[in-house]
């Protein structure tokens, strides 16, 4: 009898646990950036708010990429369950971001239709924003499978609670956005994204109470694992360290502190993070498909993680080199043209 081969899925349930975190942090702040473009008060103040993302916007997507095309290479069945889903959202989010990317090169080129390259920028970043967060909720809520194929309907994902979370998702990546914006501005314009930051806190912190109730009460699996004994004494620190990151962030918003609201909003997102899949473990394809289930062979896995294992540090390194290069304040002098 043969020993069983290695099991990949924990490394590639980390690497893709990882790019996805990565994906929401990095084009997450620059959507922020985009929602908050359309609120700037002035031509000048909305020069230095593109200018903050202009050298690092188009990168950020890469962790999209490695997302989507990981998932079907390791998870081939939970991306045959996600996609025909979610397949209105995700086209509208893809439709959104190219829109956006379109409307900020056009912006500095077309000056006689800024106007309309201005609220291409803002919108489609809106838009991307929210048809992420619906995407999230229907993956929350979960799938009607049968067998290995998704049943459900084309609109199954439209429902209260994946609408709620699309605008909760806008607010959270908002809240990244003016935490970019106070670490790469300052003066007056600093001073306008903090009080951004504080609006969004409130509607963050909303949102996390909100969905925090609302899925236990409607999924008796998610109520269970937080709310069973002991599990209810060894997840606590979660939402206690939220809370308390979440007092930290509004004092950091209110204080003359530059890089702890973006540093903030970064650990509220990573709690939030964490607390879905806490939530969730080990669905891949809730309520039904495990990680293990989805997964593909181990060979597949194998062959494909030695190209991954030699390309993730390249694209860290390049995308920290890019941050490393162009760190420090915008300013109207030195910009993107």
């Amino acid at each position: 009898m043969s020993a069983p081969m290695f099991d990949f899925v924990p490394i590639w349930t980390a690497i893709l646990g990882f790019g996805v975190f990565l994906y929401v942090l990095l084009d997450g702040f620059d959507l922020g950036v985009g929602i908050l473009y359309g609120f700037a008060p002035d031509l000048a103040s909305r020069n230095l708010v593109m200018n903050s993302v202009a050298p690092v916007w188009d990168g950020n997507e890469t962790w999209l990429v490695l997302g989507g095309v990981g998932l079907l290479a390791a998870f081939p069945l939970a991306f045959a369950v996600i996609l025909p889903a979610v397949y209105f959202p995700i086209l509208a989010m893809l439709l959104a971001l190219v829109f956006r990317g379109v409307a900020f090169e056009f912006r500095f080129r077309d000056a006689e239709r800024r106007g309309l390259w201005d609220h291409g920028f803002c919108y489609g970043s809106a838009v991307a924003a929210f048809a992420q967060g619906v995407v999230l909720g229907a993956f929350i809520q979960g799938f009607q499978v049968e067998g290995r194929q998704f049943v459900g309907g084309s609109l199954d994902f439209l429902t209260p609670f994946s609408v709620f979370t699309g605008v909760a998702l806008l607010f959270g990546y908002s809240l990244l956005g003016a935490g970019w914006l106070v670490l790469k501005t300052e003066g007056d314009l600093q001073q306008w994204a903090r009080r951004l930051g504080r609006r969004c806190l409130v509607g963050v912190l909303a949102a996390i109470l909100i969905v925090s109730v609302w899925t236990p009460l409607t999924n008796a699996d998610i109520a269970s694992r937080w709310f069973s004994w002991p599990n209810v004494v060894f997840l606590s620190p979660v939402p206690i360290v939220t809370a308390l990151v979440a007092y930290g962030e509004w004092r950091a918003l209110a204080s003359r502190a530059e890089a702890w609201p973006f540093a903030g909003a970064i650990g509220l997102f990573a709690l939030s993070y964490l607390g879905v899949a806490i939530s969730l473990w080990p669905m891949i394809a809730p309520p039904h498909i495990t990680l293990w289930q989805a997964a593909s062979s181990s060979s597949t896995q194998a062959f494909l993680l030695i190209g991954t294992l030699f390309l993730l540090p390249i694209i860290l390194m390049y995308t920290g080199w890019s941050y490393w290069v162009f760190r420090g304040k915008v300013r109207g002098d030195l910009g993107y043209h």
